[in-house]
């Protein structure tokens, strides 16, 4: 069975180049900030470090979904020298964000009559009803980068936090390396793009994914991040599944974890961020922010379980009228 191969022996040059300054740009990472700090971050948060020549990863073709079990999913290969790691880990996951279905089953609740019969007495009850159907949610970054007046590529990865972007990149290259193919389908969500979220999500100005209240641009902490190997949605979660147990046997190593596991499973923190320590007891956030208290939410549903397997529909409870 093929796997992707994903920068292969010359992304080497990359990693170990993206290694190299680690210090550097983790020193510029800055967790969760408060909405005071919001204003005087932009576009112009970038500032790489100076470095020698490295390569630069990009998607060697946009079909990646497999139409066969047997065919490869298409690879990221090195083609470009670049003078600026940072430009190379953006494109690097920017190739993986733009190779992965942005898919998602969302909860749609109907209400309806019904006719019951308590206590030998017939009665109508309006009753609601949970429909799960599938989404498309690949408008909804086209649509925020626009009114935001960026490039996809610069709203989508260009606002996640430098530090944060640095450890995605390792933990990523190295899952391929093992011979997984993790992609992204959702990163940088501004206010705006917050809002456009469906179901269970955080409130529109505090998600970790780089609202107003956590530092807006340049300080997303969050990414969803799935598996693009397979040809039918049953079959990229199973191998999603795989990719997420990786993650939580290895991504330590890089400083990347899941806040919530299984309750929102393609959700990637780093762990000395907020989030993960709010959700792991004895872990201490070392960017804490002004948000001082403690949210146990559950986390954005929405765009994250992009591999989310479909289930049955069921009722909630029986409302009278």
């Amino acid at each position: 069975m093929g796997n992707a191969a994903i920068g292969k022996a010359e992304m080497a040059g990359t990693a170990e180049a993206a290694t190299a300054t680690a210090a550097g740009t983790t020193a510029g990472s800055q967790g969760p900030q408060s909405s005071n700090e919001a204003g005087s971050t932009g576009s112009s948060q970038r500032q790489p470090p100076e470095t020698a020549p490295v390569q630069a990863a990009k998607a060697s073709t946009p079909d990646v979904i497999r139409k066969d079990a047997g065919e490869d999913v298409s690879s990221i290969e090195i083609a470009d020298e670049c003078l600026v790691v940072e430009i190379c880990i953006d494109r690097y996951l920017w190739a993986l964000y733009q190779r992965a279905p942005k898919e998602d089953t969302i909860r749609v609740e109907e209400q309806r009559k019904v006719t019951v019969k308590k206590k030998g007495k017939t009665r109508t009850v309006t009753q609601t009803f949970t429909r799960l159907v599938d989404e498309d949610f690949a408008w909804k970054d086209p649509k925020a980068a626009e009114k935001a007046g960026m490039p996809m590529s610069d709203y989508v990865i260009g606002g996640m936090d430098r530090g944060f972007k640095l450890k995605l990149f390792q933990a990523l290259h190295a899952a391929a390396e093992a011979g997984l193919s993790p992609g992204i389908t959702s990163a940088f969500r501004d206010d705006y793009r917050q809002s456009l979220a469906s179901g269970l999500r955080a409130a529109t100005n505090r998600s970790y994914h780089g609202g107003s209240f956590r530092g807006g641009y340049g300080h997303g902490l969050a990414a969803d991040v799935v598996s693009i190997k397979g040809g039918t949605r049953d079959e990229r979660w199973a191998s999603s599944e795989i990719l997420w147990k990786w993650i939580d046997e290895h991504g330590k190593e890089f400083g990347i974890g899941r806040p919530y596991l299984d309750r929102d499973p393609a959700h990637m923190a780093p762990i000395d961020g907020k989030e993960y320590a709010d959700h792991h007891r004895g872990t201490t956030a070392q960017h804490t922010g002004s948000d001082t208290k403690r949210h146990n939410r559950l986390a954005v549903r929405d765009d994250h379980n992009a591999a989310k397997r479909p289930r049955t529909a069921r009722s909630s409870k029986v409302r009278t009228i």
